[in-house]
Order: C-alpha cells, then structure tokens, then sequence
C-alpha cells in the first residue's frame, strides 16, 4: 500500500504535465514505443516465454498485439474528434471535446505479459492520462521491460508507474481515492470485489473477466479446419486464455468422428520448454494453477467420460515444470460444473447436441459471455449465430480466440460490465466528453424563453 501511495503521489504530478502535451506529440511517443518493440521482438518474446511458459510461437503472438496496439494508438493522436453542432442560437457555438481524466489505475493478468499491459496504457496515455501499471504477480519481467521501453521512447518518468505485488498492492490501487479510474483484468470472482469498491467510490470502472467459450461444429462442417481451431483454442496458452475453448459442442451426425480426430492429434501433441523447436504446449503456470486443474479433472470425472489426459504430464524434460497433459471430457452434460465453470486450463467439456438450435441454447445458458465460435458452410445459420450468441464476440470457421487490435475486445454478463479493450471504442473510456459554448452575441439569451 504504501508503494502505491509514493507511486500515486508521483503520478498525479505526471498527469498534470501529460495532459497538457498535445495528443499528436503523445501519439509520437507511442509510435516510437511501436519501434522499439518491434526492434525487440524477439529478445522479448523469450524473456516472456522463460517468465510464463507458453511457446515463442505465442509469445511472438503477444509482442505483435503489443506492436499493433502502440501503431494504432499512435494514429488516435490525431483522431480524439469530439463534434461541432449547431447552436438552437444565434451567433452562439456549440462543441464537444475529449479530456483526459487523470491516473489510470490499471491491474494485468500473467497470461497475456505484454499484450493485455499495453492494450491499457497505449490508449490511457494517448488520452493524456498517467498510468500506475500493477502486473500479474507471475510476470513481473515482462512488465519492467515494457516500463523500460515507454521511457526511451521519450514519456516522462512520472507519467508510467510501475509498482509489482499481490492482491495488497491491487486492493491499494482500487481503493485509493486519488485514483479515478480503473482497468482490471482477472476472475469474475476478483472482479466482483473491484467493482463493489469502485461503485462506492464513483470511479469510473472497466472489468475484463472469466468466460466459457463454446466451438460448435455441425454436421456441415470443414472437419479438418474445425480440428485445427479447437486444438489452438482449448490447448493454445495451455488453455490459460479468458478466450480460451474449453467447451466444444458437437452435432450428432459428426460427433463420434470429429471427437476421434480429436482425441488422435492431442495424443501428438508435445509439452516442454516453450523455447524449445516442436514444443506445442508449455507448462501450466503455478502450483496453483496446476491444482486447480485437478480438482476440476476430479469433478469431471465424476460428472462425464474421461476421453484423453486427466493428470500431471511425465516424461523427460517434464520434471520441474507444472506440465499437465492436454485433457478431453466427453458426454459432458448441460449445466454440469464442467461446463459451467472456469478451468483456465487445458482441460475441453465436449457435449453432443442434435442441431443448431441446441447448439445456440447450450452455447448461451451459462453465466459468461465473452467468445464464442461456429463451423458452418451455411450462411443462414453463420449470420443467425452472430445475432443470437450471448457473447462479446463470436467467429464464423475460427476458434474462440484471435483477437485484433483495431477492434472492440470483451464480453457481456458475468464476463464484463460494458466497456470494451481495444479499438475506438477504449479512447471513450480513458477520456470524458467536455461540452464548450461559446456565445458571441453579446447579450442574454434566454433558449426557453425568448424562442417560444
């Protein structure tokens, strides 16, 4: 608490010069930061891999969305439009404008060590706030680099704060009334505990939370594609993924072939060290998160059928790492905990369905919303599921994941509460619509009265 009380403190001095910098000179700042990551690409996808363990195929991934997102950002500094309109007066003008709100208090998973940092920060500093940075506790490497980097690009030191820790150091950031504004990232659980503090104290609140991602595969369905998209989205990050394909909802006339092509190609899948040639998946994260996978395998098998997996992965070059093997569950009901519930792991529910009817209402009947996938050649059925899908997103032909930087990101029901990451719409969030008149008629005018 007491690191964030200095790093608040530094902050709003910041904040005070940073607002003042035109945002075509802030966006400068972002595009050189666009540069220098690009420059170092490789060195720190490797540095984020050896951190958290996925693969440097995904690590890359990361970097390129922390590329994109300082490039596009940058352009925004030339874009905070606000609106010129007429005036029900005359010789008055009417006009709205962006202002930036002060610190942004921004609180990153470990998952995404680059990306999801700087989906927050690019656009929050672009809009002229200050930023306190509160890492995932996991990934603080990634996070100092990234600082590191903001600063030879030319932002001033007390406009980025970095300050690492645990669920003290968050609780201090949300709870500290010099800080108006708020960007978590993380469970629905923890996210519920931001929100009660932030509605208390009136902050302005962005929560990015849990999901259950449905792939639905019908019958007429590209299978071979389909097999390669469930395969990147449930075991891709080691399925540690907010958008991560943990269910897979498989109509009947394909489900018997579609789940052994399945079960064949995650048998090949290879576990090890993520800088290694080969690797498909890295090893889970913590101790914790190993055990949590656990107790969910348990429950699965109380619940379903054990298809693949279902235990700690052995072998060489497995022996430190918190390695679990690739996990299928089938016969997974409705509303069983499996299907319900968050893993964060490599852990799919597969269920059976007789249409896409069926599909559509087992897609949407649990408590999360964020992303969602269909495998179709049927337009109809394509566009249906873009209206009818409880989710933030939805793809046609591609897995739950895939975000892109020029486009909105997140969820509805429990896995958010209305903002969005990501694309023009965040540039609302980090600023406040300033309303300005101007009226050059030198006398009262009165709207109400003297027009009626």
């Amino acid at each position: 608490a007491s690191d964030i009380a200095l790093a608040v403190s530094s902050a709003k001095r910041g904040f005070q010069q940073w607002r003042r910098t035109p945002a075509p000179a802030r966006g400068d700042v972002l595009r050189r930061v666009g540069d220098l990551l690009a420059a170092r690409k490789e060195e720190i996808s490797d540095l984020m891999t050896r951190e958290m363990g996925k693969p440097l195929a995904e690590t890359r991934g990361d970097m390129q969305e922390g590329i994109d997102t300082a490039y596009y950002a940058a352009t925004e500094g030339r874009r905070l439009f606000g609106h010129t309109v007429p005036s029900e007066l005359a010789n008055k003008w009417a006009m709205s404008f962006r202002r930036p709100i002060g610190v942004a208090g921004l609180i990153t998973p470990f998952n995404f060590p680059l990306a999801i940092p700087t989906w927050k920060s690019f656009p929050a500093l672009l809009c002229g706030n200050s930023v306190i940075l509160k890492p995932g506790e996991d990934v603080p490497h990634t996070a100092t680099v990234l600082v590191e980097i903001l600063l030879e690009a030319g932002l001033p030191p007390e406009v980025i704060q970095l300050v690492h820790g645990a669920g003290e150091a968050g609780a201090a950031l949300v709870s500290h009334p010099e800080v108006p504004l708020i960007s978590f990232t993380g469970s629905t659980e923890t996210g519920a505990m931001v929100g009660e503090t932030c509605g208390r104290m009136h902050k302005r609140l962005s929560l990015e939370m849990g999901g259950k991602n449905a792939m639905i595969v019908l019958n007429d369905a590209d299978l071979d594609l389909a097999l390669e998209g469930v395969l990147w989205g449930a075991f891709g990050t080691t399925g540690q993924r907010c958008t991560a394909t943990s269910r897979l909802i498989v109509q009947e006339g394909v489900h018997d072939t579609f789940v052994d092509m399945l079960a064949k190609r995650t048998e090949n899948l290879v576990l090890g060290d993520g800088r290694a040639k080969g690797t498909d998946v890295g090893p889970l994260v913590n101790p914790e998160a190993v055990a949590k996978v656990d107790r969910y395998v348990a429950i699965g098998g109380s619940e379903s059928e054990l298809r693949l997996g279902g235990r700690r992965a052995a072998g060489p070059g497995l022996e430190h790492g918190y390695f679990y093997q690739p996990t299928i569950f089938t016969n997974v009901a409705p509303k069983s905990r499996l299907e319900q519930e968050e893993v964060f792991g490599p852990v799919l529910a597969v269920t059976r369905v007789k249409d896409a009817d069926e599909a559509f209402t087992v897609n949407n009947d649990v408590k999360y919303g964020l992303s969602s996938s269909v495998y179709t050649k049927d337009v109809s059925i394509a566009f249906r599921a873009l209206t009818e899908l409880d989710n933030g997103i939805t793809y046609i032909n591609a897995p739950t994941i895939g975000a892109e930087a020029h486009l909105p990101f997140g969820g509805v029901k429990q896995t958010g509460n209305g903002h969005r990451e990501g694309g023009w719409e965040v540039f609302e969030f980090y600023s406040e619509t300033k309303v300005g008149y101007v009226d050059y008629s030198g006398r009262l005018q009165r709207a109400q009265i003297d027009n009626y």
